[in-house]
């Protein structure tokens, strides 16, 4: 594996690492020999650049301003809200699941930001349920313990040119981007169903993951799955996706399942008892 920087400049401490994998036929210059046939075109090359413009035109965004999202995406989102809502609830560290949540952090441009269409905030800012936008320049607004988005057919270039930057700047920990209908654009082996960002120790931003599922995510300790023919993202104990995170009406579904089966188990040893018992006196 090659590995690229920008040894130049002094490193600025937000830092991207992105991998080409590629190569294109157009980068061969005119007059050279063609590429050697023994050249592994798979083979990875990492690029590391800096995040620096925190104003950029299109990384402004208003307040209170929706896109228009389809029905599939919206069951997507719903769903993984509901799933980590339930995890949520169960754990020790206060921690609150937000949905279209506004995160900005540069307080000389609040405008500057970014709106994930799932959001887990650990510790949760103060009066976090009534909380309009995550400013991380505030006491107590930590940025995204993870942010997750859905690519939408209406922008999908998006998700996959700029998120990861505006992610990289505002210090989330974790990533994920999920193009269920594949209709990120077709450059450097994409689209992915499945792409995984992770904050490393030195506070690098890296995909450790691109693929068709399933990953691991650090920050929860479990896999990412892809479920549904690729329609739904879901969240498992294992890989093979057979010990699925519940949302809490499935939990309590589950519950009520169990219940009624050992009642029924209960009874028919009561049956079976009095059937015995029956036979005996006769």
């Amino acid at each position: 594996m090659r590995y690229l920087s920008n040894m130049g400049r002094e490193q600025p401490p937000t830092m991207v690492r992105y991998p080409v994998v590629r190569i294109r036929k157009n980068w061969v210059v005119t007059g050279e020999a063609p590429l050697a046939e023994d050249i592994p075109l798979s083979t990875p090359v990492f690029v590391r650049y800096p995040v620096v413009n925190d104003s950029k035109e299109s990384w402004e965004l208003s307040e209170g301003e929706t896109m228009p999202e389809s029905v599939l995406h919206d069951q997507i989102v719903e769903l993984l809200k509901a799933i980590l809502a339930f995890w949520a609830a169960r754990r020790p560290e206060p921690t609150f699941v937000a949905r279209n949540l506004a995160v900005r952090w540069k307080e000389d441009n609040p405008n500057i930001g970014v709106d994930p269409d799932v959001c887990v905030l650990s510790p949760p800012p103060p009066n976090h349920e009534d909380i309009r936008s995550l400013r991380t320049w505030l006491p107590g607004h930590v940025p995204p313990l993870l942010a997750i988005e859905v690519v939408s057919e209406n922008n999908p270039r998006k998700d996959y040119e700029e998120s990861h930057d505006k992610y990289a700047r505002n210090g989330t920990r974790e990533l994920w981007v999920f193009d269920p209908l594949l209709c990120g654009p077709r450059i450097a082996s994409g689209p992915f169903r499945l792409q995984v960002w992770r904050r490393d120790a030195d506070g690098l931003f890296d995909r450790v993951y691109q693929a068709h599922g399933p990953a691991y995510s650090e920050v929860l300790g479990a896999y990412i799955v892809v479920t549904d023919d690729g329609h739904r993202l879901r969240i498992s104990d294992d890989a093979e996706g057979t010990k699925l995170w519940p949302t809490a009406e499935e939990a309590e579904r589950a519950a009520r399942d169990a219940e009624r089966a050992a009642n029924e188990a209960a009874l028919a040893r009561i049956a079976e008892l009095e059937a015995l018992l029956a036979q005996r006196t006769k």
